[in-house]
């Protein structure tokens, strides 16, 4: 069917968001062969990390993606883990040997999660991802079976023959398809199995066309210029002169977050405070290993880059933090910010609690935090108070800590540099 035209109201409030968990299935199993090189294409480095990684935070830190997966290549498993240390993605899905395949099985293992209603198709060889372009396309499927950005042709079109022209192709109504392009999980899915063994799978190139092979209407929301697929070598030229300028032209202005948390005591012989085993005649109670201290600045962190609270990112609901080390909290959160080209210049951290004593383990918390946070100690303040044994504290059923966090981010305001 012929996908409508965008209207106007298409912008991030013309459409009523959908009610749903969305995920993120970034396909990354292709080989690149266009590209050149021993390493598939999205595992090459951009501005110091793998495009697969630009494109997997740039979800992660968009508070209306609940989960972002991977489709790889079967032998790629090392390089995903690599390139994605630091954010928390969901355990990776072996894709198939064409892209609709791959498609295909990670669609496979999103349903069989059972908790995912709408699903963001995403090509990892396109590593900047404005957050705009994600909410509408969320927003186009509130009211949509499918939605596709994409970029009005303006340049006039040749068909050739020869290398010689052989005609002129009007550009009335054609459009660039981009990604993510998003569905409903449900029905993307069925049209995948149905167009599973095509006659011309080729025909199937990306998976409007497979929702539209299946009779669902596909609906056009505006694209962005800067979410071009790197394809080539000179596109990778593109992508890094793109970085570039930005860093040169970015305005880095300030953002503090603050973070507070809570644990109880539980039975147990020492507690885990900013990374650091300190003795005590009790633990501390929760899902992971409870360390009050960590999880106040990874709030905080995550606050200043305005990327939503530790809970969305670690549901205590999710048996894959049960134990976890804390220290992982906080590394994601920093990988999230700088995807978005943050730079952490700052953190305080204060622990609130009659015992145990901080001071004797003070200078080990510093040296801790400045090994996670990359941060010369002096950029690091850790604090203890007590509340006078009133409350819960003062009572010593249990510690708090309050935290903050200084970012330097680039100014959104600011215009962006031509791409």
């Amino acid at each position: 069917m012929t996908p409508t035209r965008p209207q106007p109201s298409d912008d991030a409030v013309g459409d009523a968001p959908p009610r749903g968990r969305a995920a993120a299935l970034i396909v990354a199993a292709g080989r690149g062969r266009r590209f050149g090189g021993g390493v598939p294409k999205q595992y090459q480095a951009l501005g110091g990390r793998a495009l697969l990684a630009h494109a997997a935070a740039a979800f992660l830190a968009h508070p209306r993606i609940d989960l972002v997966q991977v489709v790889i290549g079967p032998d790629d498993r090392d390089l995903h883990d690599r390139a994605l240390a630091g954010l928390e993605v969901a355990p990776p899905v072996i894709g198939g040997a064409e892209r609709q395949d791959s498609v295909r099985l990670g669609l496979e293992a999103l349903a069989a999660r059972g908790d995912i209603d709408f699903v963001l198709v995403h090509d990892a060889a396109r590593p900047f991802l404005p957050a705009g372009m994600i909410d509408r396309v969320l927003n186009a499927l509130g009211d949509a079976p499918a939605a596709l950005p994409a970029l009005a042709v303006t340049d006039t079109l040749k068909r050739g023959e020869a290398m010689t022209v052989a005609g002129t192709v009007s550009r009335d109504g054609l459009w660039r398809a981009q990604t993510p392009q998003g569905a409903r999980l449900d029905l993307l899915l069925a049209a995948h199995r149905a167009a599973a063994g095509h006659t011309l799978p080729r025909a199937l190139t990306d998976d409007a066309a497979v929702m539209e092979a299946a009779g669902h209407a596909v609906r056009l929301v505006d694209g962005d210029e800067a979410a071009f697929k790197i394809t080539t070598t000179a596109d990778m030229d593109r992508a890094r002169q793109l970085l570039a300028r930005r860093g040169q032209t970015a305005t880095l202005l300030p953002a503090t977050g603050s973070g507070f948390d809570v644990h109880a005591f539980a039975p147990g012989d020492h507690v885990w405070l900013c990374g650091v085993p300190v003795p005590h005649d009790q633990g501390l109670s929760g899902h992971s290993d409870a360390d009050v201290a960590l999880h106040a600045l990874t709030d905080a962190v995550l606050g200043a880059i305005a990327a939503d609270d530790i809970g969305r990112h670690f549901p205590p609901t999710d048996a894959r933090w049960r134990g976890a080390s804390s220290d992982r909290f906080l590394i994601h959160a920093l990988a999230l910010m700088g995807a978005m080209g943050g730079r952490l210049v700052h953190c305080d951290v204060t622990i609130i609690g009659e015992r145990p004593k901080v001071g004797p383990h003070r200078e080990a918390m510093r040296r801790r935090l400045a090994e996670l946070t990359g941060l010369p100690p002096a950029r690091i303040g850790v604090k203890a108070t007590t509340t006078e044994q009133l409350g819960f504290t003062g009572r010593r059923e249990g510690l708090a800590a309050m935290a903050t966090a200084t970012v330097l981010l680039p100014d959104l305001s600011a215009p962006e540099p031509v791409v």
